[in-house]
């Protein structure tokens, strides 16, 4: 028997909004990468800046998923894909894609700094490395820290029975990347985001310790996905619980609430899908 996830798959393999919305996570995860690795140059003069390097990702998440929410939901982050598939707020066929999408936009934005940047003031291409004297499983429990912060705050300002939100959800996503990156870039360049690490890992050959940019961040977005939407949320039900547990089953709708507008019109389920940061 054809379960829902089968069906809708096959409703997006035909729908021109879904494959704009895997267009949109290659090009706002390019921008994002372009922006983030070139704020990491250090030219002749200037002094590397924690501060810049934080500020220019937290602010060009914000940016990037302001212009994308509507599109696609603005992931730019396995780590975010993975935790939405394992809730049932996109599809596997959306997740995979929405991957490959994010490491092929990511690798095009390392490359684009490293083309247009003299390679002694980026020798790595901003990789992620394990700062001095931290071992590799320290490295990953702070990844798994920083991208559960990240997630968790994801999940939070997402929850469509909020309504006290009355700030910007972008630029709150973005807020936590700059707490994430000012508190972990010394221990392991705070990734987050495997995007991220594998992009500078492809362009500048450097793979020291690269599964914990993986591992690391996958753990803690599920963890932070959990703690908010099965412990923390108080509009959380055990309903919740056993349908996320078993959203593969043939009864289990797909589809998510409308969290913006542009979900009450016209093919809903590829706009509430792609709606799902905003």
């Amino acid at each position: 028997m054809e379960t829902s996830v089968l069906r809708k798959m096959k409703q997006e393999l035909v729908s021109p909004l879904f494959w704009r919305a895997i267009a949109a996570e290659f090009v706002g995860t390019a921008l994002f990468i372009f922006a983030h690795h070139g704020a990491t140059s250090v030219f002749p003069g200037r002094e590397v800046s924690e501060l810049r390097n934080a500020f220019t990702a937290g602010f060009a998440i914000a940016t990037f998923v302001l212009c994308t929410a509507h599109i696609s939901g603005g992931h730019f982050n396995p780590a975010v894909s993975i935790s939405f598939l394992a809730f049932n707020l996109i599809t596997p066929l959306r997740a995979v894609l929405y991957i490959i999408a994010q490491i092929g936009g990511a690798t095009l934005g390392a490359f684009l700094i490293w083309v247009v940047t003299p390679r002694s003031y980026n020798p790595t291409t901003a990789s992620t490395l394990l700062g001095p004297g931290i071992t590799p499983g320290q490295g990953v429990l702070v990844e798994i820290v920083l991208t559960f912060q990240l997630v968790f705050m994801i999940f939070a300002v997402i929850d469509e029975n909020r309504t006290d939100i009355v700030g910007s959800k972008p630029l709150a996503i973005g807020l936590s990347v700059i707490v994430g990156i000012l508190c972990g870039v010394n221990y392991t360049g705070a990734s987050m985001n495997p995007a991220r690490s594998i992009c500078s890992a492809i362009v500048s050959g450097i793979w020291d310790d690269h599964w914990i940019y993986w591992v690391g961040p996958i753990v803690g977005g599920l963890l932070g996905a959990v703690t908010y939407r099965w412990i923390l949320d108080p509009t959380g039900k055990i309903e919740r619980v056993t349908q996320d547990a078993t959203w593969c089953c043939v009864t289990r709708s797909t589809t998510v609430p409308a969290a913006t507008p542009a979900t009450q019109n016209g093919n809903n389920a590829d706009k509430q899908e792609a709606n799902a940061v905003l």
